[in-house]
């Protein structure tokens, strides 16, 4: 009994990274974003990427959406910090340029779950 009421007290006094609440968490994400925005043209033309700036901001754009259901601010401040790094990482320098292609990869079909369309697919 006492172990329970000990995890109860401590699952209810999650302390936050960086965020208190969600508008708070949301101003980081939207700060985070700005910056990227801002940034790309310079991205582009130190980074000589064959993409236009454009293709590169619809690109961000789609790596935000990507996470627009996470609702845990504990996870939303851990990705904005991971947004942070990767940004000075970009700005710096320190990556090399596969690193940032590595975004445009090719996504892949889901593969099919039911018979008629693994048999029309040629998947086994």
């Amino acid at each position: 009994m006492a172990s329970r009421e000990a995890v109860r007290r401590a699952v209810q006094n999650v302390r936050p990274i960086l965020s208190v609440d969600r508008e708070e968490s949301r101003k980081r994400v939207l700060n985070l974003y700005k910056a990227w925005y801002r940034q790309i043209p310079y991205i582009v033309m130190d980074y000589d990427i064959p993409k236009s700036v454009e293709q590169c901001r619809e690109k961000l754009r789609e790596q935000f959406l990507k996470n627009k259901d996470v609702s845990d601010i504990r996870v939303i401040d851990m990705l904005v910090i991971k947004g942070q790094m990767e940004l000075k990482e970009s700005v710096s320098i320190w990556k090399q340029k596969a690193h940032l292609m590595r975004y445009w990869k090719e996504s892949e079909e889901p593969k099919p779950t039911d018979f008629l369309s693994k048999f029309l697919s040629g998947h086994n």
